[in-house]
C-alpha cells in the first residue's frame, strides 16, 4: 500500500514532464514571454489539487481552494490520460510515419474521454436488492444504503441535492451511510449549509452513518457535530435496535485507535436477532460471516473508479464491490454514490443500493 502512494505521484510527474515537452515542442516560433507564461500556468495546474488540500481549513475563501481541487482533480485525470495517448501515438509514428507527432489529436481524444467518464459519474445506478434472512423479523425492512458522498470538494450542493431526491424517491425506511459522507473538510459544509439539504432526507426509522476514514481526516469532532446538525446519528462500534427486532451495527474506521476488536463488539449482540452491519472498509467479512451477521453494507473502495483500478481493489479486498452471499451473511459493497478527486469514472459506476430486508416466519 505504501508502494502505491509512492508510484501514484511518481507517475503522475512523469506524465506531465513528457506532456509538457510535447506541448513545450510544439510552440517553436512562439514568442518566449508567451511559452514561460504557458510553463506558469500548467504546472500551477499540475499541482493545484495538492495545494488546496494544503490550505484546508484556512482562511482563504472556500471558493478559491474549491476552485483549485476541482481543477487539480480533473487535471490529474486528464493530463495523464492524454500523456498515454500521446505516448502511444509517438511510439506508432515510428512504425507509421503518418500519424507520429499529432499532438492535438491526443489532447481531442483525452477530452472526450474525459467528458465521457464525468457523465458517467454524474449518473449513480439504484441497486435493488431482495434480501430474506434466516432470522425472524416483524414485516419487512426497506433500506437506502450510500457511501462515500465526499461532500464538500468531491461533491457540490446542487449534487448533494439530486442524491438526496434519488434516495427519497425510493420511500425508504432508514437509511444507511457507508461512511465518507465527508471529503476534506468540514469548514466548508458550514460555510456553504449542506445541512439543509441533507435535512431533506426522509427516513421515519431514521438516518446512521459509520464514520470513514475521511471524517478522521476531516476531524472526527467537526464531522460527528457536522452529522448531528443534519439529523444523521454517527456512531462508532454502536448498536441501533430496530421495532422489527434488526440490529444495526455501527463500527469505527480502522483509522481510529479506539475501533473496538471483533469478539468486544459482537458479544453485546443477540445472536438470535437479524444483524445488520455498517463498516466503512469491506474488511473482515470471512471473520463478521462466522459471528453470525446477517447483511454487511461497505463503501471505501470506489471500485478503483477507473479501470484498471478495479483489478487492484479486487486485489487488495475479498470482496471489493456489488454484492455477494457468503456462508451466512449478505454482503454488498458499493462502488459509492459519489468519488474522491477527478469527477470521472470509465469502467466501474456509481451506484447505491435499496435493500428490501425480510426474515423468516416465527
Amino acid at each position: 500500500m505504501h508502494i502505491f502512494f509512492f508510484l501514484v505521484p511518481l507517475t503522475y510527474i512523469a506524465c506531465n514532464c513528457y506532456l509538457f515537452h510535447r506541448i513545450w515542442q510544439s510552440m517553436q516560433g512562439v514568442h518566449i514571454a508567451v511559452k514561460i507564461i504557458v510553463m506558469l500556468l500548467y504546472w500551477f495546474v499540475t499541482f493545484s489539487m495538492f495545494i488546496a488540500l494544503l490550505l484546508r481549513g484556512s482562511d482563504l475563501p472556500e471558493i478559491f481552494g474549491n476552485g483549485l481541487f476541482r481543477i487539480g482533480s480533473a487535471w490529474l485525470f486528464y493530463s495523464c490520460l492524454a500523456a498515454v495517448i500521446l505516448f502511444c501515438i509517438d511510439i506508432s509514428g515510428r512504425f507509421i510515419p503518418a500519424i507520429q507527432g499529432n499532438l492535438w489529436w491526443a489532447l481531442g481524444t483525452a477530452a472526450v474521454v474525459f467528458a465521457y467518464g464525468n457523465y458517467i459519474h454524474r449518473h449513480p445506478q439504484a441497486v435493488p436488492l431482495d434480501i430474506t434472512l434466516e432470522k425472524p423479523m416483524e414485516g419487512e425492512l426497506k433500506i437506502a444504503v450510500m457511501s462515500d458522498l465526499h461532500l464538500g470538494y468531491g461533491t457540490g450542493k446542487s449534487e448533494l441535492k439530486k442524491f438526496v431526491k434519488l434516495i427519497n424517491s425510493h420511500n425508504p425506511d432508514i437509511i444507511l451511510i457507508a461512511g465518507d459522507l465527508i471529503d476534506n473538510n468540514v469548514k466548508v459544509l458550514r460555510d456553504e449549509h449542506f445541512e439543509e439539504e441533507l435535512l431533506e432526507l426522509k427516513a421515519p426509522q431514521g438516518i446512521y452513518m459509520a464514520p470513514g476514514n475521511h471524517e478522521y481526516i476531516s476531524g472526527i469532532e467537526e464531522s460527528r457535530d457536522f452529522a448531528k446538525s443534519a439529523n444523521i446519528k454517527m456512531l462508532c462500534d454502536s448498536i441501533v435496535t430496530l421495532p422489527c427486532g434488526v440490529q444495526i451495527l455501527l463500527r469505527d474506521d480502522i483509522a481510529s485507535k479506539n475501533r473496538l476488536s471483533n469478539k468486544n463488539v459482537f458479544e453485546k449482540i443477540d445472536a438470535g436477532k437479524p444483524i445488520v452491519l455498517v463498516d466503512h472498509r469491506p474488511k473482515n467479512i470471512t471473520e463478521n460471516d462466522s459471528a453470525g451477521v446477517d447483511l454487511q453494507v461497505s463503501g471505501h473502495t470506489h471500485h478503483g473508479q477507473v479501470w484498471p483500478g478495479s483489478i487492484i481493489t479486487d486485489i487488495l479486498y475479498e470482496q471489493s464491490h456489488g454484492y455477494r452471499k457468503w456462508e451466512n451473511a449478505h454482503v454488498w459493497v458499493s462502488s459509492g454514490i459519489s468519488l474522491w478527486g477527478p469527477p470521472v469514472r470509465l469502467g466501474t459506476r456509481g451506484d447505491y443500493a435499496i435493500i428490501t430486508l425480510r426474515g423468516t416466519e416465527e
